[in-house]
This record gives C-alpha cells, structure tokens and sequence, in this order.
C-alpha cells in the first residue's frame, strides 16, 4: 500500500469515528425528548447519518474498499433502523461500526509507524 493509502484510511477513520459517536449520542439525547422537538431531533440523526455514510464512501475510494465494507454494513443496518422508528436499536449497529472503524485506524497508524512516516 502507498503510504498515501494508509494515511488518508487514518485521517477518515478519525473523521468516521467522530460522527459516530456524534450520532450515537444524539440518539440517547432523543429518549429524553418529547414530540415534536423529537422528530427534530431525528431528522438531525438521519442527516448526520448520511454525511457518515459519504465520509465512508470517499475512505472506500481513497483507501482500500474491502476494509471499509464492514463498517458500511453496520452503519446501514443502523440507518434502517433509524429510519423504522427504534433509532436506540441503531446504538448497538453504530457500536460495531466504531470497532471497524477504530481497527481501520489502528491498523492504518501501525503501517504508518513501521514505514517510519509516524
């Protein structure tokens, strides 16, 4: 891999990460909110989501697709389930994404380190 790759997997994993962690929070904050703020407070979940999801297809072109996938497949899992009205069913889907996306990260800062760019 060029060191290109490794780096641009690190620096959106970071990006990625954030807005999971983002989003899962939202979601605890929506269980404390009544309607309408709540379906609000929704729309901004779904929103968020999706610029996730972009973050994720830009890493899948710049870095290696296959390492991504996963992280994908959770992150739609937990759309569908925003989308369906059980948003805190989406928690434990955007958990498992974090862990891919934290390995991705890891994995791209070790390469870093053994190439001696880190």
């Amino acid at each position: 891999m060029k060191p290109s790759k490794p780096v641009m997997a690190f620096c959106q994993s970071e990006k990625i990460k954030s807005g999971i962690l983002w989003i899962s929070q939202s979601i605890q904050l929506l269980e404390g909110i009544k309607e309408p703020e709540r379906n609000g407070g929704e729309r901004v979940v779904k929103i968020l989501l999706e610029m996730v999801l972009r973050e994720v297809s830009l890493a899948e072109t710049l870095a290696d697709a296959e390492e991504w996938e996963a992280a994908r497949g959770h992150l739609e899992r937990a759309a569908v389930m925003i989308n369906s009205g059980v948003a805190v069913e989406a928690l434990r889907h955007l958990t498992q994404a974090l862990s891919q996306v934290t390995n991705i990260g890891q994995r791209s800062m070790t390469q870093l380190r053994t190439e001696g760019l880190l």
